[in-house]
């Protein structure tokens, strides 16, 4: 009997292992779906052009709450071109292209969800790690207080051992080595903390001060190319991306988006 339930609950096992290993990973994707639309450097690549300001685009990846995109600005005017990655932004449509997103003020405008800005974003993660070195020298103040107390404390409790029934002094010392315990606790996870989000701040400083894409000024015939980072939005299954060249005019791209099974690498 004993056998049976054995092969049973093996079989129930392998059956739930292949059942799991069945279900393939899914991954983000988002390939451009509107402009001169190549395979560059095996990534799918649009370009759009607009009174003669030429976007080249392509899907880069998903940055923490972002979307990177692998922009590049070319300027084929007669005149000095502005360039800010601020400016770029987007409209979440549906599977139909139809918005997903409306304001609130005005039901019959689309929300835009705009690019972030690199300085500003550098400007705030400097703050940031400040903000984290300020917290971490008060929770050593704070831990320094606690452990002056507990000392403190187990050295008068110590003190009147002569005057404690032997049970109520072994309490003591029990009650004392978990305020250790704990304090020591405390210190590791505010280290832990700090070492955590100072690690996350610094690849955010490499990220908007080396690889994005900085605001320019873009002379007749010259190009800039960096990452723009857009929020995402997991409701939208496309992307209508825009930039505007002139006050009338804009660079318009639309991106899929979607979550697709990984393709299985072959042995």
């Amino acid at each position: 009997m004993k056998t049976r339930k054995t092969i049973l609950a093996l079989s129930i096992s392998i059956a739930l292992l292949a059942g799991l290993s069945g279900c393939a990973t899914k991954v983000y994707q988002l390939k451009p779906v509107s402009g001169d639309v190549a395979l560059i450097d095996g990534r799918p690549t649009t370009k759009a052009e607009q009174d003669g300001i030429v976007v080249v685009a392509s899907y880069e990846r998903l940055d923490l709450q972002y979307v990177a995109l692998d922009i590049e600005v070319k300027n084929k005017t007669d005149r000095p071109f502005d360039v800010n990655p601020a400016k770029f932004e987007y409209t979440a449509l549906d599977e139909d292209q139809h918005t997903v997103f409306r304001t609130a003020s005005s039901p019959q405008k689309p929300l835009m969800f705009s690019a972030a800005d690199p300085i500003h974003e550098a400007d705030r993660t400097v703050y940031n790690q400040e903000r984290e070195v300020k917290r971490l020298k008060t929770a050593k103040v704070i831990n320094t207080v606690l452990l002056v107390a507990a000392v403190a404390s187990d050295v008068a409790s110590s003190s009147s051992r002569n005057n404690q029934r032997p049970e109520r002094w072994v309490q003591n010392r029990i009650n004392h080595n978990n305020i250790y315990t704990a304090i020591q606790a405390k210190r590791i996870i505010d280290h832990g903390m700090f070492a955590d989000r100072m690690q996350r701040y610094d690849y955010e400083s490499y990220r908007w001060k080396e690889v994005a894409l900085k605001p320019t000024t873009l002379q007749p015939g010259e190009s800039v190319r960096g990452l723009v980072y857009l929020p995402m939005s997991r409701d939208a299954k496309h992307m209508l991306v825009n930039y505007p060249v002139s006050e009338y005019e804009s660079v318009m791209i639309t991106f899929q988006q979607g979550w697709v099974k990984a393709e299985k690498r072959r042995r």
